[in-house]
């Protein structure tokens, strides 16, 4: 099933950032302020310098059992790294608009209709998206 979004008004569409890339960032700078580099952090969390490296730049998804290895390479708890990765998402959906699902169309065409809503709770009808399912 694939989730096309189109904006047949020509609103923007408006993309949340994806957690791999907030956590690949949150883990880089931490390592960056300890001052140690990607093969002293990947050796200490026993995975190859690429694949930490792959983490990092967000293109490479980790299980919790790799995240929880690179926190303890780096000293912090696993439990911070999913709350600044919480903020960083909640920041950074504040500053765009808040998407309202509304019901499909009809069960033969699954189609939801998405309305952007600004943060000043104003919705006019070209803030329509719609969502082919």
């Amino acid at each position: 099933m694939t989730t096309a979004m189109r904006a047949p008004t020509g609103t923007e569409q408006v993309r949340e950032p994806l957690l791999r890339h907030l956590v690949g960032a949150i883990l880089r700078r931490a390592r960056l302020r300890q001052g140690r580099t990607l093969q002293e952090v990947a050796s200490a969390a026993r995975m190859s310098t690429a694949y930490l490296s792959e983490v990092e730049r967000g293109r490479k998804e980790a299980s919790s059992e790799m995240l929880a290895a690179v926190c303890t390479a780096l000293g912090i708890r696993l439990v911070d790294l999913v709350a600044q990765a919480h903020d960083a998402l909640a920041a950074s959906v504040e500053q765009q608009q808040v998407r309202v699902l509304t019901s499909t169309r009809d069960r033969s065409t699954p189609v939801r209709h998405v309305r952007s809503v600004p943060t000043s709770g104003t919705v006019t009808t070209s803030d329509t998206v719609t969502l082919a399912a």
